[in-house]
């Protein structure tokens, strides 16, 4: 049995719900059972934002990750704070190191750090972090494709947005090479 619980967490606007929507749908054309849990602050912009993704094999009891997500992928500081703890021992937490200027605390976790907002803005601007650090969460979790995730994206953002696909392709191929990097 494969499942992978993944808490995806920033500020509100950095696309944080936009990437657990993408992984959830990617899931559910690779025939998975999914779920997944948004979680907003009563801010309208810049306020706090994550979601709980779980990506299995089997069918999904509860969509409430507490501390055994694992992986987590961080986009500012005081998500780090709030969801380092719940990776278990053996996980994965992936870091905008763009935002993030503290180290994480944990040796029993892997850590990867991306400069997600640079290599976004090599792309055009900062509208390509959420999916550079989608690509990062791609290279250390197979629990979907990249093809899929493409094929999501058609779904949750609709016919007029298939044009920027080549653009979120490049977003998500940087991701995955500075996590490949990293592992060297």
């Amino acid at each position: 049995m494969r499942t992978s619980r993944v808490i995806c967490a920033g500020f509100g606007g950095q696309g944080v719900m936009s990437m657990g929507q993408l992984m959830t749908y990617a899931g559910m054309l690779e025939n998975k059972e999914v779920s997944w849990l948004p979680s907003y602050g009563p801010e309208m912009r810049g306020g706090t934002a994550n979601c709980a993704v779980t990506i299995s094999d089997q069918p999904v009891g509860s969509p409430i990750i507490t501390d055994d997500a694992t992986a987590a992928v961080i986009m500012n500081s005081p998500s780090l704070t709030k969801f380092e703890g719940d990776v278990v021992p053996g996980g994965v937490i992936l870091i905008n190191s763009s935002l993030v200027h503290e180290k994480c605390s944990r040796d029993d976790i892997e850590a990867y750090y991306i400069d997600a907002n640079t290599l976004s803005n090599e792309l055009g601007g900062p509208k390509f972090a959420n999916m550079v650090m989608l690509g990062a969460f791609l290279a250390v979790d197979d629990s979907v494709n990249i093809e899929s995730v493409l094929e999501a994206f058609k779904k949750v953002f609709g016919k007029r947005k298939e044009k920027f696909i080549p653009v979120n392709r490049q977003a998500l191929e940087a991701g995955y090479k500075a996590v490949m990097d990293q592992k060297k």
